[in-house]
Protein backbone atom coordinates (compact mmCIF):
# COMPACT_ATOMS: atom_id res chain seq x y z
CA UNK A 1 0.00 0.00 0.00
CA UNK A 2 3.40 2.31 -0.18
CA UNK A 3 2.00 3.48 -3.68
CA UNK A 4 -1.57 4.64 -2.30
CA UNK A 5 0.12 5.99 0.52
CA UNK A 6 2.39 8.03 -1.25
CA UNK A 7 -0.63 9.28 -3.65
CA UNK A 8 -2.49 10.29 -0.52
CA UNK A 9 0.42 12.57 0.44
CA UNK A 10 0.25 14.48 -3.01
CA UNK A 11 -3.39 15.30 -2.84
CA UNK A 12 -2.92 15.90 0.92
CA UNK A 13 0.11 17.25 2.06
CA UNK A 14 -0.24 19.07 4.69
CA UNK A 15 0.71 18.13 8.26
CA UNK A 16 -3.25 18.54 9.87
CA UNK A 17 -3.58 15.94 7.07
CA UNK A 18 -2.36 13.31 8.56
CA UNK A 19 -5.48 11.79 10.06
CA UNK A 20 -7.61 11.85 6.98
CA UNK A 21 -4.77 10.27 5.22
CA UNK A 22 -4.75 7.68 7.79
CA UNK A 23 -8.47 7.10 7.74
CA UNK A 24 -8.78 7.05 3.75
CA UNK A 25 -5.75 4.54 3.02
CA UNK A 26 -7.07 1.89 5.92
CA UNK A 27 -10.38 2.34 4.65
CA UNK A 28 -9.25 1.99 0.83
CA UNK A 29 -7.64 -1.56 2.38
CA UNK A 30 -11.13 -2.19 4.05
CA UNK A 31 -12.43 -1.92 0.65
CA UNK A 32 -10.55 -4.13 -1.11
CA UNK A 33 -10.58 -6.51 1.37
CA UNK A 34 -14.34 -6.87 2.40
CA UNK A 35 -16.25 -4.80 -0.48
CA UNK A 36 -18.19 -1.93 -0.07
CA UNK A 37 -21.42 -3.25 1.34
CA UNK A 38 -19.63 -5.11 4.10
CA UNK A 39 -17.20 -2.56 5.37
CA UNK A 40 -18.48 -0.48 8.24
CA UNK A 41 -17.78 2.88 9.68
CA UNK A 42 -17.05 0.77 12.96
CA UNK A 43 -14.26 -1.48 11.16
CA UNK A 44 -12.45 1.38 9.27
CA UNK A 45 -12.69 3.17 12.79
CA UNK A 46 -10.75 0.24 14.38
CA UNK A 47 -7.82 -0.22 11.61
CA UNK A 48 -7.38 3.42 11.63
CA UNK A 49 -7.21 3.64 15.42
CA UNK A 50 -9.51 7.15 15.06
CA UNK A 51 -13.00 7.52 16.56
CA UNK A 52 -15.93 7.92 15.02
CA UNK A 53 -16.46 11.55 15.07
CA UNK A 54 -13.25 12.16 13.51
CA UNK A 55 -14.54 9.88 10.90
CA UNK A 56 -17.83 11.59 10.28
CA UNK A 57 -16.43 15.31 10.91
CA UNK A 58 -13.86 14.50 7.43
CA UNK A 59 -16.27 12.84 5.39
CA UNK A 60 -19.82 12.66 6.91
CA UNK A 61 -20.56 9.22 6.39
CA UNK A 62 -19.52 6.11 4.53
CA UNK A 63 -20.40 7.59 1.27
CA UNK A 64 -18.52 10.43 1.64
CA UNK A 65 -15.54 8.19 2.55
CA UNK A 66 -16.01 6.07 -1.17
CA UNK A 67 -16.38 9.48 -2.58
CA UNK A 68 -13.06 10.68 -1.70
CA UNK A 69 -11.10 8.08 -2.46
CA UNK A 70 -12.86 7.99 -6.09
CA UNK A 71 -11.62 11.53 -6.17
CA UNK A 72 -8.57 11.39 -4.90
CA UNK A 73 -8.01 8.49 -7.49
CA UNK A 74 -9.41 10.20 -10.04
CA UNK A 75 -7.43 14.07 -9.50
CA UNK A 76 -4.07 12.10 -9.30
CA UNK A 77 -4.69 10.03 -12.72
CA UNK A 78 -5.71 13.57 -14.18
CA UNK A 79 -2.31 15.18 -12.72
CA UNK A 80 -0.11 12.78 -14.31
CA UNK A 81 -2.55 12.53 -17.48
CA UNK A 82 -1.55 16.82 -17.49
CA UNK A 83 2.18 16.19 -17.09
CA UNK A 84 2.06 13.31 -20.48
CA UNK A 85 -0.33 15.83 -22.56
CA UNK A 86 1.81 19.05 -22.30
CA UNK A 87 4.24 16.74 -23.58
CA UNK A 88 2.37 16.15 -26.63
CA UNK A 89 3.36 18.04 -30.16
CA UNK A 90 0.79 16.33 -32.49
CA UNK A 91 -2.26 14.45 -32.47
CA UNK A 92 -0.96 11.58 -32.66
CA UNK A 93 1.80 12.18 -29.56
CA UNK A 94 -1.72 13.49 -28.02
CA UNK A 95 -3.29 10.03 -27.94
CA UNK A 96 -0.43 8.13 -27.20
CA UNK A 97 -0.01 10.40 -23.89
CA UNK A 98 -3.73 9.83 -23.18
CA UNK A 99 -2.86 5.75 -23.49
CA UNK A 100 0.45 5.89 -21.70
CA UNK A 101 -0.97 8.05 -18.35
CA UNK A 102 -3.66 5.63 -18.18
CA UNK A 103 -1.97 2.85 -18.23
CA UNK A 104 1.53 3.96 -16.14
CA UNK A 105 -1.25 4.94 -13.44
CA UNK A 106 -2.96 1.92 -13.15
CA UNK A 107 0.17 -0.35 -13.36
CA UNK A 108 1.78 1.89 -10.52
CA UNK A 109 -1.24 2.38 -8.57
CA UNK A 110 -3.26 -1.08 -8.53
CA UNK A 111 -4.47 -0.30 -5.27
CA UNK A 112 -6.05 2.70 -6.63
CA UNK A 113 -7.21 1.69 -9.85
CA UNK A 114 -8.88 -1.41 -8.55
CA UNK A 115 -10.47 0.97 -6.03
CA UNK A 116 -12.46 2.95 -9.27
CA UNK A 117 -13.29 -0.49 -10.61
CA UNK A 118 -14.86 -1.19 -7.52
CA UNK A 119 -16.62 2.13 -6.78
CA UNK A 120 -17.19 4.06 -9.55
CA UNK A 121 -20.66 2.97 -10.09
CA UNK A 122 -21.50 3.44 -6.44
CA UNK A 123 -20.52 7.14 -6.41
CA UNK A 124 -22.53 7.47 -9.95
CA UNK A 125 -25.59 6.18 -7.83
CA UNK A 126 -25.03 8.73 -4.92
CA UNK A 127 -25.39 12.38 -3.66
CA UNK A 128 -21.83 12.39 -5.54
CA UNK A 129 -22.99 11.63 -8.40
CA UNK A 130 -23.05 16.06 -9.69
CA UNK A 131 -19.52 16.04 -8.78
CA UNK A 132 -18.33 13.09 -10.13
CA UNK A 133 -19.95 14.30 -13.35
CA UNK A 134 -18.75 17.51 -13.61
CA UNK A 135 -15.07 16.42 -12.65
CA UNK A 136 -15.78 13.51 -16.27
CA UNK A 137 -16.98 16.73 -18.12
CA UNK A 138 -14.20 18.78 -17.23
CA UNK A 139 -11.59 15.96 -17.95
CA UNK A 140 -13.35 15.90 -21.74
CA UNK A 141 -13.13 19.68 -22.72
CA UNK A 142 -9.71 19.78 -20.83
CA UNK A 143 -8.53 16.73 -23.76
CA UNK A 144 -10.51 18.58 -26.14
CA UNK A 145 -8.84 22.04 -26.05
CA UNK A 146 -5.63 20.12 -26.43
CA UNK A 147 -7.21 18.38 -29.62
CA UNK A 148 -8.10 21.43 -31.22
CA UNK A 149 -4.13 22.76 -31.34
CA UNK A 150 -3.43 20.27 -33.75
CA UNK A 151 -4.00 20.74 -37.65
CA UNK A 152 -5.30 17.20 -38.02
CA UNK A 153 -7.51 17.85 -35.12
CA UNK A 154 -10.48 17.18 -37.87
CA UNK A 155 -9.65 13.50 -37.43
CA UNK A 156 -11.73 13.30 -34.26
CA UNK A 157 -14.36 16.37 -35.46
CA UNK A 158 -17.11 13.92 -35.92
CA UNK A 159 -16.45 11.76 -33.28
CA UNK A 160 -18.63 12.78 -30.06
CA UNK A 161 -16.89 14.31 -27.17
CA UNK A 162 -18.32 11.58 -24.34
CA UNK A 163 -17.76 8.49 -26.99
CA UNK A 164 -14.25 9.84 -27.64
CA UNK A 165 -12.71 8.32 -24.37
CA UNK A 166 -14.17 5.54 -24.48
CA UNK A 167 -13.02 4.81 -28.50
CA UNK A 168 -9.39 5.66 -27.42
CA UNK A 169 -9.30 4.05 -23.93
CA UNK A 170 -11.13 1.30 -24.69
CA UNK A 171 -9.48 -1.59 -25.35
CA UNK A 172 -6.34 -0.27 -23.15
CA UNK A 173 -9.20 -0.14 -19.85
CA UNK A 174 -10.41 -3.44 -20.42
CA UNK A 175 -6.43 -5.06 -20.50
CA UNK A 176 -5.99 -3.24 -17.29
CA UNK A 177 -9.26 -4.85 -15.77
CA UNK A 178 -7.94 -8.30 -16.47
CA UNK A 179 -4.61 -7.13 -15.45
CA UNK A 180 -6.31 -6.39 -12.08
CA UNK A 181 -8.50 -9.03 -11.40
CA UNK A 182 -5.38 -11.33 -12.25
CA UNK A 183 -6.69 -12.83 -15.40
CA UNK A 184 -3.29 -11.53 -17.21
CA UNK A 185 0.14 -11.81 -15.52
CA UNK A 186 1.92 -9.21 -17.91
CA UNK A 187 2.00 -5.40 -16.73
CA UNK A 188 0.33 -3.09 -19.33
CA UNK A 189 3.21 -0.97 -19.33
CA UNK A 190 4.92 -4.02 -21.54
CA UNK A 191 1.97 -3.53 -24.15
CA UNK A 192 1.41 0.66 -24.13
CA UNK A 193 2.87 1.05 -27.46
CA UNK A 194 0.72 -1.74 -28.73
CA UNK A 195 -2.46 -0.59 -26.97
CA UNK A 196 -1.77 3.34 -28.21
CA UNK A 197 -1.12 2.03 -31.78
CA UNK A 198 -4.13 0.23 -32.20
CA UNK A 199 -6.18 3.21 -30.71
CA UNK A 200 -5.19 5.30 -33.40
CA UNK A 201 -5.35 3.21 -36.16
CA UNK A 202 -8.69 2.77 -35.17
CA UNK A 203 -9.29 6.22 -34.87
CA UNK A 204 -7.76 6.85 -38.26
CA UNK A 205 -10.22 4.04 -39.80
CA UNK A 206 -13.00 5.22 -38.52
CA UNK A 207 -12.51 9.00 -39.97
CA UNK A 208 -12.05 7.46 -43.37
CA UNK A 209 -15.32 5.79 -42.85
CA UNK A 210 -17.47 9.07 -41.70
Amino acid sequence: MQAAQQLLERLYPQRRSLLKRQILQDALSCFLEYGLDTTSIEMIREKSDSSVGAIYHHFKNKDGIIAALVFAALDDQAQLREEYLQEAKSLKELLYALIYSYVDWVADQPKFAQFLLLAHFSVLQGEYRQRLNEKNKLRNQKIVGYVSNYADAALLKSVPTELMMSLVIGATESYCRAWLSGKVVTNPKAYRETLAQAAWDSLQNLAQHQ
